[in-house]
């Protein structure tokens, strides 16, 4: 994938960038091309060797379209809920880096999801945020809405999932309240003495 200055991209984990420069640099002998990106969000600089475009995920903004597939996402009540610390941690880690905004978007509704019902770690609750920040700042240069807006948009469908995935769940299974059946009144005693005789007169 190849990109002229100008061009909106986004650079995983860091958000949306602005191509200003495209140059060639001499590093240790070797000669290659640079992007240079201005990333929006702190006005800060990257380059990213033209070569290792792929390597790094670095892509185009989404489209119209797209916008609208990534809000069904949000919305769809599919939730992973892996219940494991170290395995949830290194699979959101996975999912951020790989510059795909639908894997941000997992990330988002999964640790949404879990804040619900536990406190999340301090590495945890920042990687929310950065979640939210990348799908809001994309959307809302894609659409050229407020991130105010946007971010409200998003609250709502995540509240939808949150719906959804509720009501997914299955019942809990309702057992039968079986009556103990009332003890058998006990046969009275048969009484085995003999009447007694009337008494003689005398």
């Amino acid at each position: 994938m190849t990109f002229e200055i100008g061009d909106k991209v986004i650079y995983p984990n860091h958000g949306l960038g602005i191509v200003e420069r495209i140059e060639e640099k001499t590093i240790l002998g070797t000669t290659c091309g640079f992007y240079h990106l201005r990333i929006v969000a702190n006005e800060t600089t990257v380059l990213v060797p033209v070569s290792n475009v792929d390597g790094v995920g670095l892509r185009r903004a989404i489209t119209d379209d797209e916008v609208e597939r990534l809000f069904g996402l949000l919305g769809d009540g599919k939730i992973d809920n892996h219940q494991n610390w170290k395995g949830r941690f290194k699979d959101n880690s996975d999912k951020m880096r790989s510059g795909s905004i639908y894997e941000v978007a997992d990330v988002l509704k999964n640790l949404t999801f879990l804040s619900k019902s536990k406190s999340l770690s301090f590495r945890e609750k920042r990687m929310l945020d950065r979640a939210k920040f990348l799908i809001v700042s994309e959307i809302s240069e894609v659409v050229r809405e407020s991130a105010a807006a946007i971010e409200g948009r998003v609250d709502r469908a995540l509240e939808r999932c949150l719906s959804v995935k509720a009501a997914s769940r299955p019942a809990a299974p309702v057992r039968a309240k079986i009556a103990k059946a009332a003890p058998a009144p006990r046969a009275a005693a048969a009484n085995s003495s003999a009447p007694r005789r009337a008494a003689r007169t005398a």
